[in-house]
């Protein structure tokens, strides 16, 4: 397993040897919450390839404050698997259940397992935030993350991106500045100038 310690508090675990598994769909393992970390490299040993993405936040105790990790999204790896041979996974300890809707387990969808993964290594502030499917939805054009789709919105001042796993109910925001975005509405096919855009404003 490779791990990733990245600049601006985030950090990334994710498999190194990625070639043999690429092709294959991301799911969803519900797992035993603050295990997360332990769950994935046992699957990883076993040859699956997994993502765990995590963020950094201060935690006050009584004396003093302390930077810890923590997933981003908390009960939950992300693992590429076939379905068909999905046991080894599944009666790994830790893990509860492959995700889905009713008795059908779903795959994530590879765009948005990979706006996670892009999100994570542009080392910008990220979080998590209560899922958000409604609002201006805008792609950034600079820098590390053109390209990038979601949902905008003003928090306290500051401009985040929204990005969300619509299988998990989950999202991530991503703090950015507003120069970099243009609204997908307005993007006209003629021009690709950046266009003023409204954020939704989240007091």
């Amino acid at each position: 397993m490779a791990f990733w310690q990245l600049r601006g508090g985030l950090s990334l675990e994710i498999a190194s040897d990625v070639s043999l598994s690429s092709k294959l769909p991301w799911y969803v393992l519900q797992c035993w919450v603050r295990k997360e970390g332990l769950i994935a490299a046992n699957l990883e040993r076993q040859g699956f390839e997994c993502f765990l993405p995590k963020y950094k936040t201060i935690r006050k105790w009584s004396d003093r404050n302390k930077e810890v990790e923590q997933p981003l999204f908390p009960g939950y790896v992300f693992c590429r698997f076939d379905y068909s041979q999905r046991r080894p996974a599944i009666v790994t300890p830790g893990v509860i259940q492959v995700v889905g809707y009713g008795k059908d387990p779903i795959p994530v969808e590879d765009k948005e397992i990979e706006a996670i993964q892009l999100a994570i290594a542009s080392e910008l502030p990220t979080q998590p935030w209560p899922y958000l499917e409604v609002g201006e939805r805008v792609r950034i054009q600079v820098g590390k993350l053109a390209g990038l789709e979601g949902i905008l919105l003003n928090f306290k001042g500051n401009h985040r991106v929204v990005l969300s796993v619509s299988l998990l109910q989950r999202s991530v925001a991503l703090e950015v500045d507003l120069d970099w975005v243009v609204s997908l509405e307005k993007l006209g096919t003629e021009s690709r100038r950046l266009v003023p855009v409204s954020p939704l404003r989240v007091s």
